[in-house]
């Protein structure tokens, strides 16, 4: 029997109590501007707000009589929602659960698991130090492990879903179908159904571009362990796809889209116009990835009726700020410059009366300015709102002002201007010799700034630092130090040392013209 085959007829017997059978519902704006139905599949509704909850209790049902599980309970890993799905179906079957959570891990999700009666032990920094926890005391304690995705129970408890879009819908009318892509259960239980019951429609993985392990184990005909992860959508910050998640794709010659922060944060917004729900980013995930591959030369002349999975809504208040901050440049409605004027006396307003008369009267949503003395020009940094044809006026910037006497630079999809800079405009410090800007990101628990800066600021002065909370696992920092030449090699390995990931930005725009 094929893999295929045999995920489909586990589907056909899966237990999913208590999670429930989520609507499907039509996003009719969207619907009308891409010129073609498109429904999501509102998994946001369950009761942990996360499709998690479905492979959980298939996983739990199947072993819930042997006698060791009826006297120890299961333990599981989670930074988030498989935590919930276990405590959830555990408390539904009469099992009681352990769930291993980092210390990273917000207090929202910790306290939501604690509520469905299951008991926390936070360990590590990561979810790669809580999973190996998990599995030594599930181990010791006689608990059997509930893997996030790569087993095939948990598989066909998540391929219930296609099983209900069956029953929702005429699928011989819809033509994709997409999946948010993490360690791949999701897509392996979904595509695996409807290979078997309607091979027509494709399924179509979407993967944020910081995190696309799959995408990167299909080039490379190999699961692959990346390097380094985003964080921003931590429903799918998985370094390795799993097992069988990756044979099914390589059955169905998987196909993907990769998306940026900036297009989740527009779908997000798009989820939120349609529903009224705010979608965490990777429930927003496949629908940015639709969005952008209809929006594409790749879907052809013919638009499909489409389906996007709405995975999960389980979203930290505090990380909407950063969502509305990128939503505009995700949905192409807004463009960040930075632009070279004289410094004198007049300069904005004839730079705005010459910006009118090529664009029009445009919506400026952003401009920052700080005096540099002794200076003959002056560097602003201006975002530009559109409501569409964002690239063409893009364009007209860029290759008209320059004519007119202005230098530009365009920082639309400049990570450390959109993250760091535009919150920092004040100004040069001329004086400062030996200065090195470096991006750094470390797991945002307490205590980890201070050791961040014992570890670095007790060797080399400190000349710029700018640090935000978004409410995410990881906390970014933007650092200058002064590093002469000759102790570079001894900075980096401090860094190394540190364990907190790096990137040099000494030659980014952003940094050399407006700090």
């Amino acid at each position: 029997m094929s893999l295929l085959k045999e995920i489909y007829e586990k589907i056909e017997q899966a237990t999913i109590y208590p999670s429930i059978q989520t609507p499907l519902e039509k996003a009719h704006a969207l619907s009308e501007k891409l010129g073609c139905a498109i429904y999501l599949k509102r998994e946001d509704l369950q009761p942990v707000f996360s499709f998690k909850c479905r492979g959980a209790s298939n996983k739990i049902s199947r072993i819930k009589e042997d006698p060791l599980v009826r006297q120890y309970g299961v333990i599981a890993a989670s930074a988030g929602n498989h935590a919930q799905g276990v405590a959830l179906a555990a408390k539904g079957l009469g099992i009681s659960a352990t769930i291993v959570m980092p210390k990273t891990t917000p207090s929202i999700k910790i306290d939501a698991v604690k509520a469905l009666g299951g008991m926390v032990i936070l360990h590590g920094d990561s979810y790669d130090e809580a999973y190996a926890h998990a599995l030594s005391l599930g181990e010791k304690n006689q608990q059997p492990f509930i893997p996030a995705y790569d087993d095939i129970d948990v598989i066909a408890g998540q391929g219930t879903i296609a099983k209900e879009l069956d029953e929702q819908v005429d699928l011989k009318n819809i033509g994709v179908v997409y999946v948010p892509v993490g360690g791949g259960g999701l897509f392996a239980g979904i595509a695996s159904y409807l290979s078997q019951t309607h091979p027509h429609i494709d399924v179509i993985g979407v993967e944020h571009e910081g995190s696309a392990c799959l995408s990167e184990a299909m080039k490379k005909n190999e699961r692959v362990i990346l390097a380094h992860v985003d964080l921003f959508a931590d429903g799918v910050a998985v370094n390795r796809v799993g097992e069988i998640p990756f044979d099914v794709a390589q059955e169905l010659l998987y196909f993907s889209v990769t998306v940026t922060s900036d297009e989740i944060c527009a779908a997000i917004q798009d989820i939120f116009e349609a529903t009224r729900i705010i979608a965490e980013p990777s429930g927003a995930l496949a629908l940015a990835g639709l969005k952008k591959h209809h929006l594409s030369s790749k879907m052809g002349h013919e638009k499909k009726d489409s389906i996007a999975i709405v995975s999960g809504a389980n979203m930290n208040f505090d990380r909407l700020q950063y969502v509305v901050e990128r939503a505009k440049v995700g949905a192409k409605q807004e463009l960040l410059f930075g632009i070279t004027i004289p410094e004198k006396v007049g300069s904005f307003s004839k730079f705005l009366h010459q910006l009118h008369n090529l664009l029009g009267r445009i919506s400026i949503s952003e401009f920052n300015y700080r005096l540099s003395p002794h200076s003959s020009v002056a560097h602003v940094l201006v975002g530009l709102s559109f409501s569409d044809a964002c690239n063409a006026m893009g364009t007209l910037v860029e290759e008209e002002l320059p004519k007119q006497g202005y230098a530009v630079v365009n920082l639309t999809h400049n990570e450390m201007a959109k993250l760091h800079i535009r919150h920092m405009v004040g100004g040069r410090a001329p004086s400062v010799t030996n200065e090195r800007i470096f991006r750094f990101e470390f797991p945002e628990r307490p205590g980890a700034l201070q050791t961040f800066l014992d570890h670095l600021g007790e060797k080399w002065n400190i000349t710029l630092f700018h640090y935000r909370n978004h409410g995410a696992a990881c906390g970014r920092v933007l650092a200058g130090l002064q590093i002469p030449n000759n102790e570079i090699d001894v900075f980096q390995d401090s860094v190394r040392k540190l364990g907190y990931f790096s990137q040099e930005e000494t030659e980014n725009d952003a940094y050399t013209l407006f700090l």
